[in-house]
């Protein structure tokens, strides 16, 4: 007789592999989140966001490091809320250093990117009208992000 399978196991056997699956890798995780933020800047939050999730539909989001992060296979982007002034958005090419990580190639005559390694830089961003100036040029650096992840 074949050893019985609890109810759980055979969920998770018919679900398809996924590293994100947890219940803060979602949407919902990142709404309640949001809804119970207090930040003098969740409007530029708020307005990063739905920036980053308009650039690709392949971009997810949860709640990765204690705030709003975003994916697409692997976590790439992370709001900084503890920026002394204003908030930053830490881009990252995944969770893990990569063994050979090499800087990689983004064009960004703007001049929003400050890097603090090889696999990271930040974007900041004063107020929510420093981020309406700045968005278009923002959006052009996540598309090419995304191609290193």
């Amino acid at each position: 007789m074949p050893p019985k399978r609890s109810k759980n196991t055979a969920v998770k056997l018919a679900m398809p592999a996924s590293r994100h699956g947890t219940k803060a890798d979602t949407t919902e995780a990142v709404d309640a989140f949001m809804a119970t933020l207090v930040h003098a800047c969740k409007p530029v939050i708020e307005a990063l966001r739905r920036c980053i999730l308009e650039v690709d539909p392949a971009i997810g989001e949860g709640i990765k490091w204690n705030a709003p992060s975003f994916r697409t296979h692997e976590y790439f982007a992370t709001t900084h809320l503890r920026e002394k002034e204003g908030v930053g958005v830490i881009l990252h090419l995944g969770a893990k250093v990569r063994s050979s990580q090499v800087t990689p190639e983004i064009a960004d005559p703007s001049g929003l990117l400050r890097w603090l390694a090889p696999d990271r830089a930040v974007v900041r961003f004063a107020d929510e009208a420093d981020f309406a100036g700045k968005r278009e040029a923002f959006a052009d650096l996540l598309r090419q992000w995304i191609d290193h992840v």
